[in-house]
């Protein structure tokens, strides 16, 4: 499907494009919580401090309404809301991609809040419940591409993946600007590293991105994104600071005494990988509240010993609760 928009899309698309490839060269890129008052609306003031907090660790990009942002959960008022935080917040010192999903017309509607809000770019998640073949993936992105001016950036992860062949129709729509990963299949990802046109972003999505990043980076893609971030920015930059300075020491000491174990307690039940999110930022005072079905808080046996590690992390790099 061509787009209906013209030529110009394209250059905007490669000046965020050119933002972002900085943003990542220098930081983490920030997947901020959505906040929740204890009977399940949303905070708005929570969201907001919340955000503020994580852009002065700098990031080198913020996503609000994405996974960890539990945009599954949010209705299109509340959308607006956090996006419109978020840019507010970033004040255009960093770009802020705001996440859409579920089919293409549903995804569109949030694309059009997006750009509304003053979002600079867009997370496309994966579709919602169904399989498709590789025509049909490629067509999801079509259709939208063609219904909004923003940058594009597509997510592989789950009922999504896509072939070298597919990677290469993506990446010719001209505000399609980037792949982020989390299927971890380096095979894979080298193929669609190999495939893709110059410029073209990617980094690595994977849940707990730390644990895998020397790995991607061996194929090429050594930017990611960082749920720890959204709670600890001290351990995430640490973490960052010494991939980046080749600091193998360090790196093996956060892995070993950090996030591996909290890899282990992430997988003790099913949606933990945002729920311990949150609990550890609740845990550090920061006013994000509860998660909303289906997610669950942690057990208090669970809390226990998220606090514990925390400790122990924040203790690694020179930092308290």
């Amino acid at each position: 499907m061509t787009s209906t928009w013209g030529d110009d899309v394209a250059g905007e698309a490669e000046t965020v494009a050119a933002r972002l490839r900085d943003g990542m060269e220098t930081g983490v890129l920030s997947f901020p919580l959505t906040s929740f008052h204890d009977d399940g609306s949303l905070d708005p003031e929570g969201c907001r401090a919340h955000v503020a907090a994580q852009i002065a660790t700098g990031p080198g990009a913020v996503f609000p309404a994405c996974g960890t942002g539990e945009f599954f959960s949010l209705d299109e008022d509340e959308y607006r809301q956090v996006v419109t935080i978020a840019v507010e917040e970033a004040g255009g010192r960093l770009p802020v991609v705001a996440g859409i999903g579920y089919g293409w017309a549903q995804a569109v509607r949030f694309a059009r809040i997006a750009e509304e809000a003053g979002a600079d770019a867009l997370l496309v998640l994966p579709h919602y419940l169904v399989a498709a073949p590789q025509e049909g993936l490629v067509a999801q992105l079509e259709q939208i591409a063609a219904r909004t001016r923003l940058p594009l950036i597509a997510y592989q992860r789950g009922q999504v993946a896509y072939t070298a062949a597919s990677l290469r129709r993506i990446a010719a729509l001209p505000n399609v600007i980037g792949l982020k990963d989390g299927h971890s299949d380096l095979d894979r990802l080298q193929r669609l590293t190999l495939a893709a046109p110059a410029g073209f972003l990617f980094f690595n999505g994977a849940s707990t991105a730390e644990i895998q990043a020397r790995a991607y980076a061996t194929v090429g893609v050594p930017a990611y994104s960082s749920a720890v971030h959204a709670f600890a920015p001290e351990i995430a930059n640490a973490f960052f600071a010494a991939l980046r300075d080749g600091d193998d020491k360090t790196v093996q000491r956060l892995l070993r005494d950090f996030y591996v174990p909290l890899v282990e307690l992430r997988d003790r039940v099913p949606g933990y990988a945002v729920s311990l999110v949150k609990a550890a930022a609740r845990l550090r005072g920061r006013p994000v509240g509860p998660v909303r079905a289906p997610l669950t808080d942690p057990s208090a046996g669970d809390l226990a010993d998220l606090e514990a590690l925390l400790t122990t992390g924040l203790d690694l790099v020179g930092a308290a609760l």
